[in-house]
């Protein structure tokens, strides 16, 4: 059984000072960090290894294989920036066993080592003050930076997401997620109670794109509610976890109340798909989001690809504001977010406007020497080429910038290395069945379709958003009230931005951010996303007070 870990602030505080009082000899670097980001993939340097983490201890794979994780920006360096372990089926044996030791009651629960609601949430507030740090902030996001390519801007604002999310998890926070409720019964005596209840033994498997963020988000929601969770990073990006987990311990969090694996994909379904795993929360593409779906029989929660619309509605206005921002959501991180703007809509009312034009604009302002574009980690050029291709293989469809690869570039040639892009679509073209799947395709790189409608072939655009599969995040750019009410009645994206400043990207720590329109979908970051991912309901009923006078009835 796992062993209770009573709650002391003194004891957080005498392990955390362990580690800040370390000698790591890297003076650039936290001292609960082992890795300096600024030497990964130096020349000369030994590259560092991320190791897996299971039943409480640090360790590499029986056969000691590793994956070389190449440097993204520069195809000339032979040095990788870092190596993972290449875990392999005979390796799985001592995560089973771990994830087997939890109880199906969880580590903690309303009735059962409730300290560590308390333990958690100073452990949350202390994690939340490391990561508002400059020199912690600086750390975290150089290491997104060598591991996914983009802005200083995008990667800061991810560890400033998390450390707010943190924050606002500290002090009481964590014990009020298992609130319950309680409801009269019948007669004297008996009452109903309602409480969240742990899941056990669960899995995350994290996406290469937010490589803090949403793991730490979806890892801690589910520590906080009392399960065991088993982290399996994508490979590209797994030492920006890895170094988190670190801080963890080091503001004390028991080290053995998460197991961390690093492997290919076929390992990490053999782990998800066994009995022990009672629910894998999964952030990543549709394809391997419907497999898990099929192969671990349901239960998994799902935040998987976003095909994510922006309308711009008839009243025409901050034509500016509008354009930077339809740039921001399309090409920001190389438009490598779940939450990117993938299809634009623009009413004709906009046509003397120059949004188009001011839209081009900034997207060609943008450079490989500020990461405002750079490497696509899963959409190499020959793929983004050919999907330019077919879609201007469309009657009336027109290229209207982009399409070229960025110039000077030294981007290994397994990622992907295009300009932002852009293709308009006449939208008859792309109501129709042969051209629907591929105009509403997502292409995880910089591209985004345009199209344009009015007043009459509004229904029309309705019918395309009906028509689409996934339903992650849309924007209705409009301050007109009757055309937002008509917009949002009949669609079912879950987070949907409205009003002329609307937005596609937009993950803060503020409000519930997930999928609508899929009963496997799940939420991140907010209270309410926590209780409904992380935990389960269960009801129980006192029944303790039988009258004196109380005869025994007929039987029935």
């Amino acid at each position: 059984m796992h062993r209770l870990h009573n709650y002391r602030i003194s004891t957080i505080a005498s392990a955390y000072q362990r580690y800040r009082s370390c000698n790591r000899q890297l003076s650039n670097v936290p001292k609960w960090a082992n890795v300096d980001p600024h030497l990964m993939g130096a020349e000369g340097m030994e590259p560092h290894v991320v190791q897996n983490l299971v039943d409480g201890q640090w360790r590499h794979t029986m056969d000691g294989k590793n994956i070389a994780i190449p440097d993204p920006m520069n195809k000339d360096n032979s040095n990788p920036i870092f190596l993972v372990p290449d875990s392999q089926l005979e390796d799985l044996g001592l995560f089973l066993d771990s994830m087997s030791k939890v109880p199906k009651s969880g580590l903690h629960n309303p009735l059962k080592n409730t300290d560590r609601y308390l333990m958690y949430g100073e452990v949350s507030r202390m994690l939340g003050e490391e990561l508002s740090k400059d020199f912690v902030a600086d750390y975290f996001a150089k290491m997104i930076m060598k591991c996914v390519p983009k802005s200083y801007a995008q990667a800061m604002g991810e560890v400033k997401v998390t450390a707010s999310f943190l924050k606002n998890f500290g002090g009481d926070q964590v014990r009020f997620l298992a609130r319950g409720f309680s409801v009269p019964g019948d007669y004297p005596g008996q009452q109903s109670h309602g409480y969240r209840w742990p899941i056990g033994p669960v899995a995350i498997i994290s996406p290469f794109n937010f490589p803090l963020e949403i793991p730490v988000l979806q890892l801690m929601g589910s520590l906080f509610m009392g399960n065991k969770p088993v982290l399996k990073p994508a490979e590209k990006c797994s030492i920006v976890m890895e170094q988190f987990i670190r801080l963890l311990h080091a503001v004390g969090a028991p080290i053995d109340d998460i197991d961390f694996l690093n492997s290919e994909g076929l390992v990490a379904e053999a782990l998800v798909t066994n009995d022990c795993v009672k629910l894998t929360q999964f952030t990543g593409s549709s394809r391997v989001a419907e497999i898990l779906a099929v192969k671990t029989r349901g239960k998994v929660k799902i935040e998987d690809a976003g095909f994510d619309w922006k309308i711009v509605g008839p009243d025409v206005g901050n034509v500016d504001y509008v354009a930077w921002q339809c740039d921001q959501d399309a090409y920001a991180s190389s438009g490598q977010k779940c939450s990117a703007q993938s299809i634009l809509f623009i009413h004709e009312n906009w046509n003397n406007s120059g949004l188009l034009q001011r839209i081009q604009e900034n997207a060609e302002k943008r450079c490989l020497d500020n990461l405002t574009v750079g490497p696509t980690l899963t959409v190499n050029n020959n793929e983004f080429k050919d999907h330019v291709k077919n879609l201007l293989s469309i009657s009336g469809s027109q290229l209207l910038f982009g399409g070229d690869e960025i110039e000077g570039h030294s981007i290994p040639s397994i990622y992907g290395s295009m300009k932002p892009t852009a293709i308009f679509v006449p939208l008859e073209q792309l109501l129709k069945e042969q051209y629907f799947d591929i105009c509403t395709t997502e292409i995880f790189a910089p591209f985004q379709v345009v199209t344009e409608y009015n007043d009459l072939t509004l229904e029309e655009v309705l019918k395309v958003f009906e028509g689409m599969s996934h339903h992650l995040t849309a924007a209705v750019v409009s301050n007109d009230v009757l055309f937002q009410n008509k917009i949002l009645s009949r669609t079912v994206n879950g987070t949907t931005y409205t009003g002329r400043r609307a937005r596609t990207t937009g993950a803060p720590q503020n409000h519930w951010f997930g999928p609508c329109g899929d009963v496997r979908g799940c939420g991140i970051g907010t209270p309410e996303a926590i209780k409904f991912v992380w935990s389960l309901h269960r009801e129980i009923i006192t029944d303790s007070s039988i009258p004196d006078d109380w005869c025994q009835p007929a039987a029935s």
